[in-house]
């Protein structure tokens, strides 16, 4: 059939470089390994080639559609026209459980294999010839389907550039003085020169020598001879020849750091040697992968502190979520998100089809999609049909659980911490997505979602010499209250050992953590009516109540300048409790107002607290950054501003000095950088659509650039105002309305909880409990 031969040029030339090796590197040479391969789950759905129907995967583009009910691959096709598909379904060896599984006691890589765990079928399908399984060693077909399933998948590559991005060169690497070049025969790169071990071979790219690595778990041998060949000669880089590619990755390791590097110019280095880095194939996994294995491989108790089984529950809004290696941060904060009916309402639609986008794969708006269609729909929440247990055995299978890998690699894209696969701080994750949310589109009749987290605080300063009041409101979508610290007193036995104890807390309640952020404190200001430095007293109480209000437990103190995690027990009921109490009253009668700012000199309207200043400047903190801090926190202590820093570090004005000039903008500066519109024309976009970029995202270019791929349809248009970014926002019939609601009673209940634990102020195992109310 010729048909075929022709139309597969085109898919070579985007090929994984798996191809290469197999004589085809004039499709091929003229692009890297860049091209993500979906071929585990759809891009518009959790169906997945576990699936009876299995995936097609695009073979022009590597699109990865179901082929079930809601047949996706289907849609690709008919928005595309791409013709030619490659089906892949997988089923699991069945495994017979007759007792739980027994705990992971540790890290370790398995030698199971997939082949071991699956039994893989594909064939391959034309759309537009209606053929449903073309003969796959016709022509360049078998090199094609071959490339396919050996290529990573996306979600793999994903994972190990965001490994990668940790590795740097040393100067051992930049540095690196070869002994004089000769060719090395190929029969000497077959094994150890030290013994006769074939696999975990190390190059030292300083003398040529060939030794094997370190003896690793899940049967990978080693003797230690590269360590060694490096311990006599004090040769300090090496290089593993089963990682290299021919697009020049490999696994680098300098022992004189210890450290896994990088080597700018391995493929000269490597040439020094008579190897020629293009023509070498990946024949082992790299550290990078089996460090993801190993993280994957981690389980957590599944037991109560009573020591009570967790019993697995199913249904709809009951669907789990994979650990994708340190990712349980972004589990809980998805599941509480989507567990509130602003979320589900705006991305939770079954009776509609996916956006119609060409690469649904980084659509902000699709990937959302899916994930609320996995969490609600109740379509994946069933156990897990390929583990049976025994009649006689108390044994449920859990889920397989759902692996977000896409929308987490969007909403990291570009980011500094989430694009890595460390952990991180749920919160902070949770402000970055409400941002990425609401600068997205939302087209009418759908709402942001994040409106219902808004709402209107307003501070009350009052000069403790003449009186005087000033009320200012700031619109918020969270608040982050101190935690009050009660130590228990400690009965100190003789016989205890000398190594200090650890610290124990009363439980604080909810009540008392709102009582705190609530209540009065003093503030040294300069009183613009009285020129008195007497200082004033503040307060901030609620103007308008959100319908779902997200809460920061601040349980960290200073020691020594250094932000430290406290271990105490917040107690927070289920019941319903009411924040009436907390309701600003706003302007008494009888109450004078003091002069506005504007009618001030800046100079004397505020003065930052120097011994502060000095302080968060002593923890690193910028002195810009210091400054603003102190200002929003009404100039008090080093604390309290460090503790405003922490909830707006992704700020985009973070860094812009502060203006005290009195003049009020009701929306964001429509001024933008030239040098960043012209930086932006250069990648191709349009001056209109990458101004409107630049202001949408603050003048961030590489958030400009993300928003621009997330709103293709949007040209630049700009309205003649900006949206308005303070606390009022225009009503229907042209009137100021704050965020929020004003109404009484201001009755809540818990919804969700994030559970931080580790003594890490950061990063720390996190959980999600799911109390069973009414979603607000």
């Amino acid at each position: 059939m010729l048909f075929p031969l022709l139309t597969l040029v085109n898919f070579i030339k985007l090929h994984d470089h798996d191809l290469q090796a197999r004589g085809l590197s004039g499709y091929y040479s003229q692009r890297h390994t860049t091209q993500s391969v979906y071929r585990e789950d759809c891009t518009q759905c959790f169906d997945s080639i576990d699936d009876p129907t299995g995936l097609n995967v695009c073979l022009y583009c590597f699109n990865g559609g179901c082929c079930s009910d809601r047949n996706h691959a289907q849609v690709h096709h008919e928005s595309t026209r791409h013709p030619m598909v490659l089906n892949i379904s997988r089923k699991r060896k069945r495994s017979k459980r007759d007792e739980p599984p027994q705990k992971i006691s540790k890290l370790a890589i398995a030698a199971e294999t997939e082949e071991d765990r699956y039994d893989t079928t594909t064939k391959v399908r034309c759309y537009e010839c209606g053929i449903d399984d073309i003969d796959k060693s016709s022509g360049k077909l078998s090199a094609v389907v071959e490339g396919v399933m050996k290529a990573n998948t996306f979600a793999k590559q994903a994972e190990v550039q965001a490994w990668e991005q940790e590795i740097t060169a040393c100067e051992h690497t930049l540095c690196l003085e070869q002994q004089p070049a000769r060719q090395i025969e190929s029969q000497s790169l077959g094994h150890c020169s030290m013994c006769d071990l074939k696999e975990n071979l190390w190059l030292c790219l300083e003398c040529g020598n060939l030794g094997c690595g370190r003896q690793q778990y899940g049967g990978v041998g080693g003797n230690s001879h590269g360590l060694k060949h490096t311990e006599l000669t004090k040769h300090a880089v090496a290089v593993k020849l089963g990682s290299l590619t021919p697009d020049g990755t490999a696994d680098i390791y300098c022992y004189a750091c210890n450290e896994e590097r990088t080597d700018p110019e391995l493929a000269a280095h490597l040439g020094h040697w008579g190897i020629n880095i293009a023509e070498r194939e990946k024949t082992e996994k790299s550290l990078t992968e089996m460090q993801i294995e190993q993280n994957l491989k981690w389980e957590f108790s599944m037991t109560t502190e009573d020591g009570k089984k967790l019993k697995p529950i199913f249904g709809e809004g009951f669907t789990g979520l994979k650990n994708l290696g340190n990712s349980c941060y972004l589990a809980s904060i998805l599941q509480c998100l989507f567990s509130t009916s602003a979320f589900a309402t705006r991305y939770f639609h079954p009776q509609e089809g996916p956006p119609a986008v060409p690469n649904p794969a980084v659509d902000l708006e699709t990937q959302l999609r899916k994930v609320a269609d996995g969490l609600l729909s109740g379509r994946y929440s069933y156990p897990d049909s390929d583990v049976i247990a025994s009649e006689d055995s108390p044994y449920i299978p859990h889920q397989k659980g759902l692996a977000p890998a896409m929308l987490k690699h969007l909403i990291g894209r570009g980011h500094e911490e989430f694009s890595t696969m460390r952990q991180q701080d749920a919160f902070e994750l949770f402000l970055h997505m409400l941002k990425l949310v609401t600068r997205s589109q939302h087209k009418s009749p759908a709402e942001d979602p994040v409106k219902a987290f808004r709402f209107v605080m307003e501070q009350r300063l009052q000069c403790i010499s003449c009186n005087r009041v000033r009320y200012r409101i700031d619109e918020q979508d969270n608040i982050s209250i101190p935690v009050p610290v009660r130590r228990k007193l400690r009965v100190i036995n003789s016989d205890e050992s000398e190594e200090k104890p650890k610290d124990e807390f009363e439980p604080v309640t909810l009540k008392e953590c709102l009582d705190t952020f609530t209540g009065a404190e003093e503030v040294e200001l300069t009183c613009p009516g009285c020129d008195s430095k007497a200082g004033f007293t503040k307060r901030s109480l609620f103007k308008t109540f959100p319908n779902v209000l997200a809460v920061n437990a601040r349980r960290f103190e200073l020691v020594n300048w250094v932000p430290t995690k406290l271990d105490v027990p917040v107690v927070v009921d289920d019941e319903p409790f009411n924040l009436d109490s907390y309701m600003s009253s706003g302007q008494q009668d009888g109450e004078d107002l003091l002069p506005e700012e504007a009618d001030t000199p800046a100079a004397t309207r505020f003065t930052p607290n120097a011994a502060a200043v000095e302080q968060l400047e002593t923890m690193g903190f910028p002195r810009v950054r210091s400054e603003k801090a102190l200002h929003a926190t009404g100039n008090g202590d080093a604390e309290a501003a460090m503790n405003w820093l922490f909830s707006h570090m992704d700020d985009p004005d973070i860094d812009s000095p502060l203006d005290l000039g009195g003049s009020s903008s009701t929306g964001a500066s429509t001024s933008v950088d030239p040098e960043s519109l012209e930086m932006m024309a250069a990648m191709g976009i349009g001056a209109r659509q990458a101004r409107k970029a630049l202001i949408e995202t603050g003048g961030d270019v590489s958030r400009a650039v993300d928003w621009v791929f997330n709103h293709p349809d949007d040209q630049g248009e700009m309205e003649e105002e900006t949206a308005p970014t303070d606390a009022n926002v225009q009503g229907p019939t042209g009137e100021k309305v704050m965020a929020g609601s004003s109404d009484l009673p201001a009755t809540f209940r818990l919804r969700s909880i994030v559970c931080h634990k580790g003594a890490s102020i950061h990063a720390g195992y996190v959980t999600h409990f799911y109390p069973k109310c009414p979603v607000p």
